[in-house]
């Protein structure tokens, strides 16, 4: 037994020390032992002891996993797994799939723990497996949490070297968020512009987007006459594959409310050499360079993920968009099957 727990005074740490080399002497005779860790015990009497961290899977890679913790992990056998990256809702999901969740809310007279503070602790977790590619193995507890938060007591960490690769996070089933793709801008108005990549939770503010465009701006863009988007066009647009696919909202705050001043996305084309885009910018922001902003962080995007070409489809009568991909250095050729519509395509 390598761990002493409860030692009261310095009698008592003095007499486990003793016990300690002992059991090394008798037991690993061979063992060169440098030393032995004291710390604070950690008195949190309403507390709960649950386990959290990480695996790689040789097909999935990553994998997160939760649930009760203690000395007696593996009698209970609790706990839940899924692919990160997390947000809120996916922690929270994890959690509720594992039998301790009913101890963590009111039990036995002890108050319900801190669920922001086991989330975070969950949400941190996952930002080190989606940023350090190294990471092979992670394991902490026991994790305690009670009403004052989460503290942790013991972790084990096992790291492989890897090969630097193009794609960041290449070691991933599912790619993260790309926060690293969000940019700040300034329009000539003064406005404060942030370009980011889009998000599910965007659907709203996308659909508000899409409803106050003109006609002729709906149709320009979707080449149909629209109102609004359905519910599954809505999903389609804004819960993408940020490996297949790419879609930079400009926003700004006007009136203490944000406010979309255009989209740009593209999509990767079966050769996973080029790929197909589509802009649109709304009626009332128009003539102050956003199309032209957006376009610029966009294929700069598309060639960090190492493509080649971009292409589109462009009707003849949306001028204002033909002049901006010439001014881009889109070449501009007739459609073959359709004399409405124009063909662009530029060199990335």
């Amino acid at each position: 037994n390598g761990v002493r727990l409860g030692l009261s005074s310095g009698q008592a740490v003095r007499a486990a020390f003793g016990e300690m080399l002992a059991d090394v002497k008798r037991l690993r005779p061979d063992a060169t032992l440098e030393g032995i860790v004291v710390e604070p015990m950690a008195a949190r009497p309403h507390a709960r002891e649950v386990l959290l961290g990480m695996t790689s899977d040789p097909v999935l890679g990553p994998v997160i996993v939760f649930g009760a913790g203690g000395v007696d992990v593996e009698a209970f056998r609790d706990r839940a797994v899924t692919l990160p990256p997390l947000n809120h809702l996916l922690a929270r999901d994890l959690i509720q799939r594992t039998r301790v969740a009913t101890l963590l809310g009111p039990f036995r007279n002890r108050p319900p723990v801190d669920m922001d503070a086991l989330e975070n602790v969950l949400l941190r977790l996952s930002e080190m497996v989606c940023e350090l590619p190294w990471l092979e193995e992670l394991d902490i507890n026991p994790l305690l949490v009670d009403e004052h938060g989460a503290l942790a007591l013991d972790a084990r960490i096992v790291i492989a070297p890897r090969v630097p690769g193009a794609d960041r996070y290449g070691h991933m089933a599912i790619h993260p968020y790309p926060a690293h793709l969000v940019t700040h801008w300034q329009l000539p108005s003064g406005h404060d512009v942030v370009i980011r990549p889009i998000r599910p939770e965007d659907a709203e503010l996308t659909q508000g987007f899409v409803r106050s465009l003109s006609a002729e701006s709906k149709y320009f863009r979707f080449m149909d006459a629209v109102s609004e988007l359905s519910p599954v066009a809505l999903a389609r647009l804004t819960q993408i594959d940020y490996t297949r696919e790419m879609a930079l909202l400009a926003l700004t705050e006007v009136d203490g409310r944000e406010v979309e001043l255009g989209v740009a996305r593209y999509a990767i084309n079966p050769d996973g050499e080029s790929c197909e885009f589509a802009l649109v910018v709304n009626d009332q922001w128009q003539k102050q360079g956003i199309g032209h902003k957006l376009m610029d962080v966009l294929m700069d995007v598309a060639r960090g993920r190492g493509l080649k070409v971009m292409e589109g489809e462009v009707l003849k009568t949306n001028r204002p968009m033909l002049k901006l991909v010439e001014a881009l250095g889109f070449r501009i050729e007739p459609h073959p099957e359709d004399d409405t519509v124009r063909r662009i395509s530029r060199a990335l």
